[in-house]
Order: C-alpha cells, then structure tokens, then sequence
C-alpha cells in the first residue's frame, strides 16, 4: 500500500511510527486504493523472520471473483532469533566448534552464514535430515476441480532464500507482480525473493491425482532445501504424491522467469525470462518520456558490505542508523542525521541516511550492486511507490557454466584505481553521455512496474517513479539481515506538504537529565531513629483519633442540649 496521506499507517518502526509495546494497540486506518497481492510484516528486529507477517489482498468492486488460494513461501532457520541475529551474521554459525560455510548460489555468488533448515508454505513444511529422510509433518493442501483454472497468489515471505516455484505436470501463467497486472508470461517456474509477490494461473487440465508443489532454493550442491505443498485434484487419494518435476532437455527446454541472472548453466537447458523482459498490462505513460533528457536526475545508489575489517550493511557507504525518535513526527528531534564530513568515497560511516525528494518531480534510481562489497542479488523494496522497471543490467557470466566473470562495465565506480577494491560510493555512467531517456536499452513502451526489485550481483537496475507522495519511505534490502544490518536510506519526500499526522499519535525517543538537574541524596535514619520516627507517628494519629472523638462529643452535647430548650418553650 502507498499510503497516500496517510504515511503514518506504513507501520515502519522509527521511521513512521513508534514501535508498539507489549500491551499496546496501534490502530492502522487508510484507503486502500490498489488492488493485489500484498502484505504486512514486522518492522523490527528479526520478528518477520519469527513469523510475524500475513496477507493482505486487494480485490476490485463488482469484478468476476475467480477461483483463488494464497500462498506465501518462507525460510524457517531454528537459528535465527533477535538477540545473536547480528553477530551470528557477523561470525557465522558453528557446530560442534566448527563455522559453517555459506552455501553457494548458481551464478557463483555467496549466500548466507545461516544455513537452509527448512521451507514453509502457508506456514507448513517438513524437515529433511542430511540422509534424505524427513519428518512426517502435514503439508498445506490446494484441493481443486478438474477442468477448472484457479489464480495463486503468492508471497515471499522468506528472510533469505530466493525460491524456484513450480508444480509437477502444470504450467503456470504469471499475471501480476507486486500489486501490478503484467502481459500474461508462461513458464514452467519462477523465482520470488524476498518481498516479491507474483500471481499466476494454473488450469488444472491433468488427471485426477496429487502433484508436488515445489520451492527450492538457487543453491548448488546441497540437497532438499525446498519447500513443499500438495496440488491435489477432488476425489484423489490422501496420500503424498508420488510425482516428478518435468525433466528439461535440449528439444523441450524449461521456462524460468524472474531469474536473478542472466542464463543458467547450459547443462540445465533452462530458459530464463529476465523481468526486463516483462510488459506492463496496464499500459501506463513512464513519467519523464516527453521531458528533456536533462531533467530527469540519475540517482546512483550502491548497496554493498565495503569496508576493510568492519563491512556493514550499506547504500554508498551509508550504514544506516535507525533514529530513536518516530522521524515522520518528530524530524527535529533525530541526533544521527548524517553531515558531509562524516561520509565520502572510498569511505564508511554510520548515519540516518535521509534523501530529499522535490514534490512532483521524476527520480531516476540506478540500483547497482559492485564494489569490493558487492553482497549476493539484493532484493530492493521501497516503500510509498511503485517503480518502472526500464533496464537491467547483468555482469559478465560464463556462458557454459553461468558463473560470475566480472562487473557491468557500463558502471564507473570511482575511487581506487584497482575496480575490485572500490567502494563504489559515487557511481556514474562510464559513458558521460548517458542519463535520463539517452540510455542504450532503456524499456520505455509499457516497462513493468514494481516495488520489489532484484539487483544482480555486478550489475544494476535502472528504475523510474514520480515524487507524487509526500511522506517519509524507507528503502531497503528485503533480506532481513541486511535490511537489520544497515541496508537502507530514507526518501524525505516533500518534506513540507507532509499530512497533519492525527491528534494523539504517540511519540518516542531517548531519556537524558537536564546538567542542571542534582539529584538530592536521601537521609537514612539509624535504627533507633527509625523507632523514634515510628513512634512519632503513632503520636501524631492518636492525637488526631482523640480530637476528633472530642469533636464529636461536643457536638451531641449541644444538639442534646438544643432539643431540651426547644420542648421547655413548648
């Protein structure tokens, strides 16, 4: 949801609100005027990767309601927890006084210390022993008619992993991505990372039976680190399908969207759809097309680990800071603002990163992933948007094995002279001339739109929006030790027509005493004059009880007295 006028509603801790405490009720009320697939999840810590999250669907009034099941897709680590989620990514994980190390993904690049423990779907899964056998646990169920088509609409809801999703005998069609309707796509699979959403129809047109659902992870050289569900057709058995995934071969070549690479291994006779090649169904005008090329401002943003020991989480060298304050509200009181001393290239530091956006005007962002900190693909999200999607660009693979060779050379990063050793904090085009609408493959005629974008390790992502939104967004990595890590910066989007947040709205932050204030010491009594003070006000309470009797006494004394004289007179 964009939250227009209601940026106080985007629920990101510190940035648009306060966090809710336990025994606390956060009400959130805002229109919801996109239709599709989304989703809420906690902001904080490691709670989405605890489980914190559900769907939140979008439908159109009055429109022909098809057939539909919701599916999320989840990474479950028996490891992850909020206090060692850090300095376990920091230091990896050990078993028996042995680290762990990351596993691998098909392009060559490094996943996580967190190793795959098991996958969920609709918050079931099983989990597999090394010898291949796993525990029996109950699957989630799509039970569905014969002849009939039925829309899924899936979530990756994982904290890590990308997963390959298909179904054993079908064929899906992609129809929408991230709450945006796209030309129908058939494939065999996709993948969804991180805060992705897509959704796809599948006609169920085969025998009556069970099929594997099945989300497996990119990684190479492990075994069962997959998620798994059951397709089952009305009137099959209650069994575990016995099914196989469609073999793919040089005549009958496999389809694969959204790959976060260019190809796969030429032995894995795989077709991949990359999402540049994705088309908008709804046909709308890319801001920025009739304007001067000069007008549209490139906005480079390198999301990287650089750094010599420490290699936090970064956005051109920014390790962001979240502020102790809600920023939305209480801006003038933020202490980590960043300042120009503090940053620079070749350089980290550690501050709230915060980007002004001009009111109405277009941004072009240039996503890039390069530098001696270049991480694994990075799931970008930003929030109070969506993007146009006009250009991907990959590195160099091997074209036999599909392995990283080097950066997209169409990306100067600056700084040291030996590229693998820059930061590349102030990335630009190495070609001057390019920028705005002058850049070699830009989509322009109906690109896809998106709020969840992967940015391929030694490449980079060019996307589009219009600062039509005032409010504060956050944008980060949807890998949630990066995102928890510092992978982020804030757009502070016409600051002054941010909305009138409502009376009441709570507000936060640190607790320092005033210099002036000197806190008296307390006299401590000894125990004798413990006994004298005790005693002293026993006396104190008898006095009062006595006086008070007294009082009373008088006064029926008088009234008796009273009520004499008035019969006397009678």
């Amino acid at each position: 949801m964009h939250q227009r006028q209601t940026a106080w509603s985007d629920g990101v801790t510190f940035i648009t609100q306060c966090p809710i405490l336990p025994g606390q009720t956060f009400t959130y009320r805002f229109v919801a005027d996109r239709k599709g697939t989304f989703w809420y999840h906690a902001h904080t810590g490691a709670e989405l990767s605890m489980g914190l999250f559900g769907p939140f669907i979008v439908r159109e009034r009055r429109q022909l309601q098809r057939d539909e099941f919701i599916m999320t897709i989840q990474d479950w680590n028996h490891d992850m927890d909020s206090e060692l989620l850090h300095y376990r990514m920091l230091f990896g994980n050990y078993k028996n006084r042995v680290k762990d190390t990351a596993t691998r993904s098909l392009e060559g690049g490094k996943f996580s210390m967190f190793r795959f423990h098991s996958g969920l779907i609709n918050g079931k899964g099983r989990y597999f022993y090394p010898n291949g056998s796993c525990i029996e646990a109950p699957l989630t169920v799509f039970t569905v008619s014969q002849f009939k088509s039925y829309r899924f609409r899936t979530i990756g809801s994982a904290s890590l992993y990308p997963f390959r999703v298909s179904i054993d005998g079908h064929l899906l069609k992609i129809v929408a991505t991230d709450g945006n309707d796209v030309s129908p796509v058939e494939v065999e699979s996709f993948i969804i990372n991180p805060g992705e959403r897509f959704d796809f129809i599948v006609d169920a047109n085969q025998a009556v039976n069970n099929y594997w659902i099945r989300a497996e992870t990119l990684e190479v050289n492990v075994s069962n680190h997959l998620a798994l569900a059951i397709f089952r057709y009305a009137n099959a058995s209650n069994n575990d399908p016995q099914t196989k995934r469609k073999l793919c071969t040089p005549t009958d070549r496999c389809r694969v969207a959204n790959c976060p690479f260019k190809y796969y291994p030429a032995s894995a006779d795989v077709n991949c759809t990359n999402f540049n090649q994705f088309q908008s169904a709804e046909n709308k005008t890319v801001p920025g097309v009739e304007t001067e090329t000069e007008n549209i401002e490139d906005m480079f943003l390198n999301f990287a680990f650089p750094g010599d020991k420490e290699t936090p989480g970064s956005a051109n060298g920014i390790n962001f800071v979240m502020p102790h304050v809600s920023a939305l509200t209480q801006w003038n009181e933020i202490k980590t603002l960043c300042t120009a001393k503090d940053c620079g290239e070749d350089k980290m530091c550690q501050c709230t990163n915060s980007i002004e956006l001009e009111h109405n005007e277009v941004y072009q962002l240039v996503f890039v992933n390069m530098g001696i900190g270049k991480g694994w693909n990075h799931p970008m999200h930003l929030h109070g948007h969506s993007f146009h999607v006009l250009k991907i660009g990959y590195p160099e693979y091997n074209n036999v094995t599909g392995e990283y060779i080097k950066d997209n050379l169409d990306i100067d990063c600056g700084g040291n002279i030996d590229r693998e050793k820059s930061f590349c904090n102030y990335a630009k085009w190495t070609n001057r001339s390019w920028g705005g609408n002058n850049i070699p493959g830009l989509q322009l005629s109906s690109p896809p739109l998106k709020d969840t974008v992967i940015v391929p390790t030694g490449g980079y992502v060019v996307v589009r929006f219009k600062a039509d939104n005032p409010g504060l967004w956050l944008l980060h990595c949807h890998i949630e030790l990066h995102n928890t890590d510092g992978m982020a910066l804030v757009f502070n989007e016409a600051r002054e027509l941010h909305p009138k947040p409502p009376a009441g709205l709570p507000k936060c932050g640190d607790f320092f005493y005033n210099q002036n204030y000197q806190v008296k010491s307390a006299t401590i009594l000894s125990t004798d004059e413990n006994v004298c003070e005790r005693y002293k006000d026993a006396t104190i309470i008898l006095a009062v009880l006595l006086a008070a009797v007294f009082i009373v006494i008088i006064t029926c004394c008088c009234y008796r007295k009273c009520r004499s004289n008035n019969y006397s007179s009678m």
